[in-house]
């Protein structure tokens, strides 16, 4: 709807020529300006572009001062996902998502079996015991992607000559929005910028669940 805030995206070239390969520089900001953290970019190569191989591998979410860390991870489809509980206190992971439903009770000090997630989409997660935690898994089929820091940036390197199609996403985008997406060309001529400017909503974190302090 025209009304709504869409995510939209352009690319800036650094140069005349397109991106170098081996290196893409990524820009995330909102609608006001300012750098967006945890955003993921990451690289679809286009027909007759080679797509890396991607070995699986296992990735981490900790639990520390009731809070997940980190807020959001990127992962490739075939990765393994693992909670780690560093705090002083139990919690019950869990999530609904169609992409992966489970739950972990995890005392102080203990991890879940890693979680293998096997096709793209998103997932979020939180603690049955604390509502104010939550975090989002992000998987992608791509072998390229980032998420973004506190500046709103990340870099992309080892990117091989070629034509891709970025996609950038935000647990923070409206539901049912379509990705921003932009093309990019990779070669040896000069490197490159992709910036993505999102409509974003209110951070849902910080909001305290007071019946279940303590636990």
């Amino acid at each position: 709807m025209p009304r709504l805030l869409i995510a939209t995206a352009t690319l800036f070239s650094l140069a005349m020529g397109p991106a170098h390969a081996g290196r893409v520089a990524v820009e995330v900001v909102d609608v006001e300006g300012r750098p967006v953290r945890d955003a993921v970019v990451s690289l679809e190569p286009l027909p007759g572009t080679a797509a890396k191989p991607i070995v699986p591998a296992t990735r981490y979410v900790d639990q520390k001062n009731e809070t997940f860390l980190p807020y959001v991870t990127a992962l490739h489809a075939g990765d393994s996902i693992v909670f780690r509980n560093s705090d002083g206190t139990r919690h019950q992971v869990y999530s609904f998502s169609d992409l992966a439903k489970f739950e972990f009770v995890l005392k102080p000090g203990e991890s879940s079996p890693p979680l293998v997630l096997p096709r793209p989409g998103n997932i979020a997660v939180g603690c049955n015991i604390h509502d104010m935690m939550i975090a989002y898994l992000y998987v992608t089929k791509d072998a390229d992607m980032a998420t973004t820091d506190a500046k709103g940036q990340a870099v992309l390197d080892g990117v091989g000559a070629g034509r891709y199609r970025a996609h950038a996403w935000h647990p923070q985008m409206r539901p049912g929005i379509a990705l921003p997406v932009q093309g990019l060309q990779v070669d040896d001529s000069t490197p490159g910028k992709v910036t993505f400017t999102l409509a974003l909503l209110p951070d849902p974190r910080g909001m305290s669940d007071r019946e279940h302090i303590g636990y």
